[in-house]
């Protein structure tokens, strides 16, 4: 006889990025007796120019996925945010979920958080507490004061959950979840990756480089510097579209200018294990993606971060910063050569995060938070 489920745990994903982060603690609910699972999946997922990605959800075994089309223009997010909310809601009060989790700081985050909080149902929130620069961070913060329950990295993220005024009781440190899939035994072998996506090359870099949506204006001469530096450096390169923000037409059309060019390969998007095994095997990664400030630390990958959108994370000493000129790109692709690696203030987990997850779910202290939230003046 099956046993009855007590706890219904809705997950909301928008992009290959926060599905990789939510993969490991979406695996863990669907295998525990107890617990049912649905995944809302939405945004980049369903994007034909992206790979529609939502077929990475049925290959990995999951079973009760719902999809939505939330995408209007990249220039009208807040519409897609409009939109998604409509769809979520529309859907929320079908299931009647206990539990709503959302990761980081998309727009389809932004709407799960809204759309629970105001229909009282418990919010959790993976990866609140941390810095970043653009829009990400009002929308990362935002999200932290709708959302009930915090699932954090690490203390440094916790401490400033308390200075927003979250109280501590709801604050859990867990680390971040992708270092569980990280260092798994099942990431694919370097030369199944190569076959798979096409790569011809035997050494390369990684490039990735995202809008940053405050410097929209500048957007086209960043793209272009980007692009020239790239084609003036002597490395092949691995590059993998831009997440679909305001600006990400401008960097697609720089793209062209790759095309045909045998240092290159453009892939639109990539299963998060067959990313990791490429970036596991890199010279380097360049842009201005999170994967280039944490995973990359976890391989010991050097990083040349360029511009602002990684502003406040990236102080490590694997990570070179630039500007957005071509002859610091440049210089800072040359000294990749003599990067050293430093764990000090680095803290992202030990690949337990899906383990201690499931604990907390377990233990039932989380199912008693109150829906009615109380600010925590700092003494």
């Amino acid at each position: 006889m099956k046993e009855k489920v007590s706890k219904k745990i809705l997950f909301i994903t928008g992009t290959r990025a926060d599905f990789g982060k939510l993969k490991s603690l979406m695996q863990v609910v669907r295998e525990e007796p107890g617990f049912e699972y649905i995944i809302f999946a939405t945004g980049m997922h369903l994007q034909r120019k992206y790979g529609y990605t939502v077929l990475e959800l049925e290959k990995a075994g999951f079973k009760n996925i719902k999809t939505f089309e939330n995408h209007t223009s990249e220039m009208t997010m807040d519409l897609s945010l409009a939109k998604t909310i409509e769809g979520l809601s529309s859907h929320v009060k079908e299931e009647n979920p206990d539990l709503i989790v959302v990761h980081g700081d998309r727009i389809e985050t932004l709407a799960g958080a809204i759309v629970g909080s105001l229909n009282n149902i418990l919010v959790a929130h993976i990866e609140g507490g941390e810095l970043s620069g653009t829009i990400d961070e009002l929308i990362r913060h935002s999200v932290t004061k709708l959302s009930h329950v915090h699932f954090v990295a690490n203390d440094q993220a916790k401490r400033r959950l308390i200075q927003m005024g979250e109280l501590e009781s709801s604050v859990f440190k867990i680390g971040s979840p992708d270092i569980d899939i990280m260092f798994s035994e099942n990431l694919p072998a370097l030369k199944t990756v190569k076959e798979y996506y096409e790569i011809d090359f035997e050494e390369y870099a990684i490039a990735m480089f995202h809008p940053v949506t405050t410097e929209a204006a500048l957007m086209e001469k960043h793209a272009s510097n980007f692009v020239n530096a790239l084609l003036e450096d002597n490395h092949n390169y691995v590059v993998i579209y831009p997440n679909n923000d305001r600006g990400t037409g401008i960097i697609l059309q720089e793209y062209k200018r790759l095309e045909n060019n045998s240092k290159f390969r453009i892939i639109p998007s990539l299963r998060f294990e067959y990313f990791l095994s490429l970036l596991k095997n890199a010279k380097f990664i360049i842009g201005n993606s999170s994967a280039g400030i944490r995973e990359a630390h976890y391989y010991k990958i050097p990083s040349v971060n360029i511009g602002t959108r990684q502003k406040n994370r990236s102080a490590n000493t694997q990570i070179i910063n630039c500007d957005y000129s071509v002859g610091n790109i440049l210089k800072s692709i040359d000294r990749t050569k003599e990067v050293t690696f430093s764990e000090e203030g680095f803290d992202f987990g030990n690949g337990d995060s899906a383990r201690k997850f499931l604990n907390l779910l377990q233990k039932g202290d989380i199912w008693d938070i109150e829906h009615q939230k109380q600010f925590r003046d700092l003494n």
